[in-house]
């Protein structure tokens, strides 16, 4: 390749459509603190995504560590051990106890018929994960969640957009966090956010992303610091206006994946949205036995000829030294996790890849 080839690139709109909003900002002086642009972008999320109360934060890890506080969350938490480390860092940082529980072989998601038996007295949470956009069992979930009077708290931090039968995704469990980070379907460079499900919790979640001010002089809760700059909000605001376009071409580039591997012995793709709205976050492969070299050896000579994959999510979470102790993290409880993190190859999908890479990539792949 002429210049090397990532995962992800984040698309930036053209920079003269930026300057205005540079100038706006240098001419109120008001970088932060909810100022004009926050509250723009706050108002134009919730229309575009169909949700009534969203709350912006600096990052989507804040957003989640927020979120647990703002439900008083405590004890034990039924968590996947497939997802990126951010999800269970919250919860330690909360001094809660992450509970692994194995996920779906086919859809890479945290597994419903595996939860109950993950319950104990101290469990008074779930927290799954859309994972690469692809949207959980919520409804098992949820009936879980009630029979045990559980809390449920989705790191959506893929699932911009998503949507199912019923509209959007975002609208389950008790909150769902999304991330904004460059690397996102939608981003503002580094933000995230919580979305409510009524305008009490947007105002407790706003107070606790704001150290727990009320007014100039009154603190009522030990908050954080995490609300979103204007630069940041401005940006979303101008990516906004570009994403169902970057959403249509993400789609062209997985269609196109898919028809090409589709004959490679030994590469399975996930299954695609079927009737939900997806976002095409991620393009995940599994390298299977029969494939003609490992999953590692695949991924190394892609990096030797300028593609640069990524073994997402490998290792699992479970594996890392915070966590291996615990007795879920154990392999033998996690065995469809343990084959997806050997298996999986996260291949090059964002608006500006070009068709011809593509194709050089599938080529490539079934040439081995």
């Amino acid at each position: 390749m002429s210049k090397p080839i990532y995962v992800t690139q984040p698309y930036l709109p053209p920079l003269e459509e930026f300057i205005p909003y540079l100038e706006k900002i240098w001419a109120n002086k008001i970088l932060t603190n909810g100022g004009p642009f926050h509250q723009q972008l706050e108002k134009a999320l919730c229309e575009y995504l169909g949700v009534e109360h969203i709350a912006l934060f600096t990052n989507g890890t804040i957003a989640l560590v927020t979120a647990l506080q703002a439900l008083r969350i405590t004890g034990e938490v039924i968590t996947t051990p497939y997802s990126f480390v951010a999800t269970s860092h919250s919860l330690l940082w909360n001094g809660i106890k992450p509970v692994f529980v194995d996920i779906d072989p086919n859809t890479l998601n945290l597994d419903p018929a595996k939860i109950e038996a993950a319950i104990t007295p101290q469990t008074t949470a779930i927290m799954p994960v859309h994972c690469y956009g692809h949207p959980c069992d919520v409804e098992a979930i949820q009936k879980i969640a009630d029979n045990y009077n559980l809390k449920v708290i989705y790191d959506a931090a893929h699932a911009f957009g998503v949507q199912d039968a019923g509209g959007s995704i975002l609208r389950h469990g008790d909150l769902s966090v999304l991330s904004f980070h460059a690397t996102k379907v939608f981003n503002t460079f580094e933000g995230g956010a919580i979305i409510c499900p009524d305008a009490k919790t947007k105002v407790h979640i706003d107070q606790l992303k704001n150290f727990g001010h009320v007014g100039e002089t009154n603190v009522v809760a030990p908050g954080i610091n995490g609300k979103m700059s204007e630069f940041n909000a401005a940006l979303g605001l101008l990516q906004l206006k570009y994403i169902d376009q970057a959403l249509t071409r993400r789609k062209e580039i997985d269609a196109a994946y898919r028809e090409r591997l589709k004959g490679v012995k030994g590469i399975h793709c996930l299954n695609d949205a079927g009737e939900k709205v997806a976002n095409y976050a991620y393009f995940p492969i599994l390298v299977g036995a029969d494939y003609p070299i490992s999953r590692d050896d695949l991924y190394q000579r892609l990096k030797d000829n300028g593609i640069h994959p990524r073994r997402y999510f490998y290792p699992l979470i479970s594996e890392f030294p915070m966590y291996r102790g615990l007795p879920s993290a154990h392999r033998e409880n996690l065995p469809a996790a343990t084959a997806a993190a050997q298996q999986v190859l996260c291949l090059p999908i964002y608006p500006d890849l070009d068709m011809s890479v593509v194709n050089e990539i599938t080529r490539f792949i079934a040439a081995q």
